[in-house]
């Protein structure tokens, strides 16, 4: 009889390992933090408070982007287009070059993507904040080349992390992907576990 409740015991302790070890614990919390920022439209938001209780799909990029910037951009809205209820969720897009990307340009550069619209929002914010808000999400940036141009301004590229992120409803960090890289499905299937 002893044997074979130590059998059962030991089955149960091995069922909650499982389970444990099959659930995504946060990788950061980011209730502890508010970052004002501003939206395509001049609106001030907070982050992440004016979010919690959705989950939130996250991507880095700036407008002036040769390459990989257009392809985080195109996947988080494939995962709007891909998710069921996708009003359940918010999208934002977050600029690491505030020096250009003001809220007018990622108005136009929301249009552009058909993405000027709820559930999407399209950040700024002063250049301090934005370099506190990218220290915290592990974003590197680095300009890459400079020239002054004729008009007199400087033209400039920036070699960045590649990075999506999916926070879940309580302002926990649960899965950092490669933004331009990782299969839309598979960050679609995330999702669908936090809604």
């Amino acid at each position: 009889m002893k044997i074979k409740n130590l059998f059962y015991i030991a089955i149960l302790i091995s069922t909650l390992f499982m389970l444990q070890a099959c659930s995504s614990p946060a990788l950061d919390d980011y209730s502890d933090v508010q970052f004002e920022l501003t939206d395509q439209n001049g609106e001030l938001v907070t982050f992440p408070d004016d979010f919690e209780g959705s989950p939130v799909v996250m991507g880095f990029i700036y407008t002036h982007c040769p390459d990989i910037c257009s392809f985080i951009t195109s996947n988080v809205k494939k995962v709007y287009e891909e998710i069921d209820n996708p009003s359940d969720t918010k999208f934002l897009l977050v600029t690491f070059d505030p020096e250009r990307d003001t809220p007018e340009v990622l108005k136009n550069y929301a249009q552009a993507f058909d993405m000027d619209r709820e559930p999407f929002h399209f950040l700024t914010g002063d250049s301090e904040t934005i370099d506190r808000f990218m220290e915290r999400v592990s974003v590197r940036v680095q300009e890459s080349y400079s020239r002054e141009v004729e008009s007199g301004d400087r033209m400039y590229f920036l070699n960045h992390t590649d990075k999506i992120l999916l926070i879940n409803k309580n302002s926990e960090l649960i899965f950092d992907y490669g933004g331009s890289m990782t299969p839309v499905n598979i960050i679609t299937e995330d999702l669908q576990k936090l809604l």
